[in-house]
């Protein structure tokens, strides 16, 4: 009988010792975290441990849309394809090209410990959310794994592997030929026709606000509900608000009490491509680089797809050389695509900015390098206002033209390291109390004492003005005593710079050969203030006359957009000009029945379920919405990329989530998102900021704790009912 009780006793002891279970290991975090909703359903999550933090964050991610976050990462990881079928095939192997799943995982292996405890932390507050609600049903990904963060590190979820033409590769990989000149130029097309993506970021210092405070515009235009708000703490140290890309985590663009972070689209060249010279020598690929052969660093990747119920397979190779993957062809030669890949410092860089307490800290964490895709517009408690133009930049030989594809075999065209971030663009604390960044310019961010051209190498930045940017220069420049509520106000100015460059050239043809039909019409126009409004039947006669020049009118080489629209106002056919009026009238007369819509009957705000790409219908409910296109000019952007075949515009990108922020002994803010917190129609914040983003109406941020608990609606941990 002893021998009994001692051999239980060495079996209880040693299975004792034996590591808890997952699930347990998972519940047992869960009891260090507390995520507090607020009346808009903001998470506020509060953590021990950084890693508390972020598994609490990525659980509440997926309770407010799972669905997206498992989308970026079937795109990020190159697995589009066994969810829509064998057109986004090449979306994966330009993935893969960029990275394998066995390349992710060693650079998983390589990062330091506390990053190593993020990406576990990651993984593991996904993977418990799905444990605890099995009514989930993922399209693909039932698991998460901690390597998957090295595909989405530097902050927006595309970055630069977005730019890289999956036409292309598609051309390439399947035919072994350059894209045919007419779809090349289609894409060009397809590209200029599209709603503008960019963002704008404003920091105005403590001299120009009625407080005393620096102050933050964070005004990200992307696709809607493509990013959530979020407030994440821990008790060492994580004190972030603000726009979290679903299924990151780290606050991509936002404030902590101290500094705040804004990032628009840059146009610093940071992606270049290399002609490579191929030889073929005893069946292997080499190629030349100065005196030298290099082998091609060739493997072949399978790929699967979704071909109605089954899922079937594809395999390509793959080619890379020192310059980076093989993404198409220039001519007959194969062409390398050279961008910033280092994912463990990416992600290193997006985390630590969200911790930075001054301007010190925020510059030596710029010096990690790795925010390629971005510009940065900073502001802080000292009073600081910053400009970042670029992150990330190669040096290269300026005798070479970097905007074309370069000789590869030439060693004197590689990258020969980074510029310091000194030696990037960078305004600080200029005179004029104000820095504006719109994807314009630089050297117009802060008037006279902006940077000047002369003083860069060209590949810093394109030299391009945008109506955005005129736009903010002109509403900033001699403006003081701002609050967080005029500058709002400012951020939804509803003055369109573009149709004051295009439309009077289409009155002044009228006027010199009149045409009774269009008198009504031109009145409209000639009367108009090119402000955007509900109300404003010239707004829609404007946006569609220009969106027809967009479409169909000429384009002189040696212009870009801005210029276009300057030519088709100015110079362009007299009669050309009123041939295009005939056909907007025609076109709102077919769609509607009459030329004369007030916009907020054409340009409609409607969410009617929880789909990635949004289902619209002329026959169901909709809200009027009075802001425009980011195209002409408006810095609260509002258009649209699809329609559905409606006749309405319904956007679907823009203003999405914004913010305005005010630094002093406390931080204060104010926030707005486009539709609501949730992506779930049964949820109360599906739609309920819908009406106030119409409106301009904003919340006040809860960012301290006794702000965050007056307006608790629920509080709970990880796992538990709510």
């Amino acid at each position: 009988m002893r021998i009994t009780i001692l051999a239980l006793l060495l079996l209880f002891l040693s299975c004792s010792e034996q590591p808890q279970s997952e699930v347990e290991e998972w519940e047992a975090q869960a009891e260090n975290i507390t995520i507090i909703r607020d009346d808009f359903g903001v998470p506020h999550i509060y953590g021990k441990t950084d890693a508390d933090a972020v598994f609490g964050l990525l659980y509440a991610q997926c309770e407010d849309d799972f669905n997206r976050v498992e989308q970026n990462y079937i795109w990020a990881t190159g697995r589009l394809a066994e969810v829509e079928g064998e057109d986004a095939l090449y979306s994966d192997l330009r993935a893969k090209l960029f990275m394998t799943e066995e390349e992710a995982k060693a650079n998983y292996e390589k990062s330091p410990e506390w990053l190593k405890e993020l990406c576990n932390a990651f993984a593991d507050g996904i993977n418990y959310y799905l444990h605890t609600h099995p009514e989930v049903k993922p399209k693909l990904l039932t698991r998460f794994e901690p390597w998957m963060p090295m595909y989405f590190s530097e902050g927006s979820i595309g970055g630069d592997i977005e730019r890289i033409s999956t036409r292309k590769i598609k051309s390439f990989y399947e035919s072994g030929m350059e894209l045919p000149e007419m779809e090349a130029l289609q894409l060009k097309k397809e590209e200029e026709m599209a709603e503008p993506q960019g963002s704008n970021g404003i920091a105005i210092s403590g001299d120009l606000t009625e407080s005393g405070n620096a102050m933050l515009l964070i005004n990200p235009h992307t696709s809607f509900y493509f990013r959530g708000e979020v407030h994440v703490v821990s008790e060492e140290g994580l004190n972030a608000y603000g726009a979290v890309t679903w299924g990151q985590f780290f606050v991509y663009q936002g404030f902590n009490e101290k500094t705040g972070w804004m990032h628009t689209s840059t146009y610093t060249d940071v992606m270049d491509e290399f002609k490579e010279t191929i030889v073929k020598n005893d069946g292997k690929l080499f190629y030349q680089y100065g005196e030298e052969l290099r082998p091609v660093d060739s493997s072949k990747v399978t790929l699967k797809y979704k071909d109605g119920e089954s899922i079937k397979e594809k395999t390509f190779p793959m080619y890379r050389t020192h310059h980076g993957p093989i993404t198409h062809q220039v001519g007959d030669q194969w062409t390398a695509s050279a961008m910033m890949w280092e994912p463990v410092k990416a992600l290193e860089q997006s985390y630590i900015r969200t911790k930075q307490d001054d301007y010190d800290g925020f510059r030596e964490m710029m010096d990690i390098r790795t925010n390629s895709s971005n510009n940065t517009v900073y502001a802080d408690a000292e009073g600081n206002i910053a400009y970042f133009h670029g992150n990330f930049v190669p040096k290269r030989d300026t005798i070479f033209d970097y905007t074309q594809p370069v000789d590869g075999s030439n060693p004197t065209t590689d990258w020969q390291g980074l510029h310091t971030v000194d030696e990037n663009i960078l305004v600080l604390n200029p005179a004029n109390g104000w820095i504006q960044n719109c994807n314009s310019t630089p050297f117009t961010s802060a008037l006279e004492f902006s940077p000047k051209r002369e003083d860069y190498p060209k590949y810093m930045s394109r030299d391009q003005e945008n109506f955005r940017g005129i736009h903010a220069v002109k509403l900033l420049t001699g403006s003081r005593g701002y609050t967080l509520d005029s500058l709002i106000e400012m951020a939804h100015d509803p003055y369109l710079p573009a149709f004051e460059a295009l439309i009077p050239g289409l009155v002044r043809a009228y006027d010199a050969n009149p045409t009774p039909e269009l008198e009504e019409a031109i009145e409209a126009l000639r009367n108009w203030d090119y402000t955007t409004s509900k109300d404003s039947i010239a707004m829609t006669l404007a946006h569609y006359y220009g969106t027809l020049c967009y479409s169909k009118a000429e384009r002189p080489e040696g212009m870009y957009s801005m210029q276009w629209v300057a030519y088709w106002g100015d110079e362009w056919d007299n009669q050309k000009k009123i041939n295009f009026l005939k056909e907007t009238l025609d076109r709102l007369e077919t769609d509607f029945g009459t030329w004369k819509m007030p916009w907020g009957e054409v340009n409609r705000y409607q969410r009617l379920n929880g789909d990635i790409r949004q289902a619209f219908d002329d026959a169901k409910p909709s809200i009027p919405i009075g802001f425009a296109s980011g195209r002409w000019g408006a810095l609260a952007a509002y258009g649209a990329r699809y329609d559905n075949n409606t006749k309405k515009i319904y956007g679907t990108r823009g203003n999405s989530f914004v913010a305005v922020v005010e630094f002093g002994d406390k931080v204060k803010a104010k926030t707005m998102l486009a539709g609501g917190q949730s992506g779930d129609p049964e949820s109360p914040h599906f739609n309920d900021q819908a009406q106030r983003y119409a409106d301009m109406e904003f919340k006040d941020a809860a960012y301290y704790k006794a702000d965050v608990l007056k307006r608790a609606k629920v509080a709970y941990s990880p796992g538990e009912d709510h």
